[in-house]
Parts: structure tokens; sequence; C-alpha cells
């Protein structure tokens, strides 16, 4: 992993958006050693600022502008839909200072970002980046894209901020952030239908909810961990599994008798086109 510049003289890192990715985000820098009072966060919700206080130990804001004031780093951790709208209000001061701007929301261009932020030459460093859910408990994964006025230094200023929550991967073409999002961003969601589908199957076959709820855990969780520490890959760690004429080797022709490759094929791709909808759409 990279590591961030968490001296006293770091510069400020302005969070737009209090929501559990910005929250994870910001336990993850902080359990690294970024000084809370070099993070400010900007969150609407009294609640919400409250406990990120309380937490944490970071400034809150109700207001963007009073957030990203003097923040040389802006991390956009707000839902599409209201991007534009927020974009908007920090325009000018994004014109006058110039920062590094990370959008964690789906759907949302380098470009988009760009010509809300006022920055209509593309002069504005804007990074695209795709964490996880599973970033919540820091093992994510991030899809990151760099529009092209961000310099080597603002890359692995990006990369060290979001790698607080697991890895990170660089996209050359942004256009295949779509896929990143189908792949990784929305890849949590598949696993958990699968978890579903091995539940119900094995309460069919007699198991009792809760054991076929521990079975299935911790077989993914295993299966995971498989995939992540060994060096071979999924088709090797598969074949091993899978003795001639066992019951592994059953149930894998029956997957693949209905099509499973195919499927999984097709809602990958349902949601990369979902994902250039959704930009389209806030255009």
């Amino acid at each position: 992993m990279t590591d961030l510049d968490i001296s006293p003289r770091s510069s400020a890192v302005a969070f737009i958006g209090g929501g559990n990715m910005a929250r994870s985000l910001i336990g993850g820098l902080i359990a690294r050693g970024q000084a809370p009072e070099h993070i400010r966060v900007a969150e609407p919700v009294d609640a919400l600022r409250s406990g990120l206080e309380a937490d944490f130990g970071v400034r809150t804001f109700a207001q963007a502008t009073d957030a990203c004031d003097g923040a040389d780093l802006w991390l956009l951790a707000v839902k599409p839909q209201v991007m534009r709208s927020v974009c908007g209000d920090l325009a000018a001061l994004a014109q006058a200072q110039q920062p590094l701007v990370i959008s964690v929301a789906a759907g949302i261009t380098s470009g988009q970002l760009q010509r809300w932020l006022g920055d209509a030459d593309g002069r504005l460093p804007v990074v695209r980046a795709m964490p996880n859910t599973p970033a919540l408990l820091g093992v994510g994964i991030t899809g990151l894209f760099a529009s092209t006025a961000v310099d080597d230094a603002r890359r692995t200023r990006a990369t060290g901020l979001l790698e607080a929550v697991g890895p990170a991967v660089w996209i050359d073409d942004e256009a295949q952030m779509d896929a990143v999002t189908a792949v990784s961003g929305s890849g949590p969601a598949y696993v958990f239908l699968l978890a579903e589908a091995m539940q119900d199957a094995g309460i069919t076959q007699g198991l009792s909810p809760q054991a076929a709820r521990a079975l299935v855990q911790q077989t993914l969780l295993g299966a995971a961990t498989m995939l992540t520490q060994l060096e071979e890959p999924a088709p090797v760690l598969r074949q091993r599994v899978t003795s001639p004429g066992g019951t592994t080797q059953a149930a894998v022709e029956s997957f693949e008798a209905g099509g499973f490759r195919e499927l999984v094929s097709r809602a990958i791709e349902a949601a990369t086109v979902r994902g250039r909808e959704l930009s389209a759409a806030n255009d």
C-alpha cells in the first residue's frame, strides 16, 4: 500500500458527504496515522455530523464550501443524482483552489465532474473511484481512473487515500469504469445472492437454517481466502476440489448445463450497460 503524507504539514482532506463510505475511508485513514485535524467533513444531517466528531475527532460542517475552503483534496461521496448540484455549489471554489477531486459516485464521468465544477478546458485534476461495500470492513477493492490533469504525485495521493480500505487498481480507459462497477462495485451482491441460494438449497436437503447458514458463510470465506492467499488461479483451485465422478463434479456439471457462465456474463453486461445509462441520464 502507498503511505500518505501524515506529517503535521499535511494539507486538509475534505469529504463531501458523511455516509458509510466516507466513514470507512475516514476510519481507515486515521487508523493508518492521518491526523484527525487534517480531515474535514461536510454533512447536512446534524446526527451524522455529531457521530463523526465523536467517533473520529474530525471537523464537520453543514456546508460543502466551508469544508472545502483551504483543502487541496476533495472526496465527493454523495449520491449520483445530487452530484451536479453539489459540484455547482463548489465550482467557484474549485476554480480558485484547483484541488485534487476524487469522486466515488457510480456512473459520473470525469468530464462531467470537470464541467460541473466550472472547468470546461479539463484542467482540473479529477479521479474517479469505485470502491465496493467490503470497504466498510477494510477489505474492499477500488477501481481508479485519472483525468489527464492528474500528475504522478496526485495519483500517488489518490492511491494512498483509497488504499485505506483495501487495494486499488488503476484503469487506463475510463469507459472500462462501468465494467469495474459491474464486476467489483456490484459484485458483493452476486456473492450474497449465491449465499442465499446455497442456504435455501441446503434447507431443502434437510439442513436446519442455522446449520445451512453457518456452512455457507464459512465455505465462502474459506474459498475467498484461498483465492487471495494461494498462487493458483481459480480454474486450478476448482479442479483440485472436483474429483472425477464425485459429488463436486456432479454439481459443477449441473451448473454448466444450466448455462452458469453465460448467465454470469449476461449479468455483468447488464450492469455495465446500466452504468453507461446512469452516466447519460445525469449529463
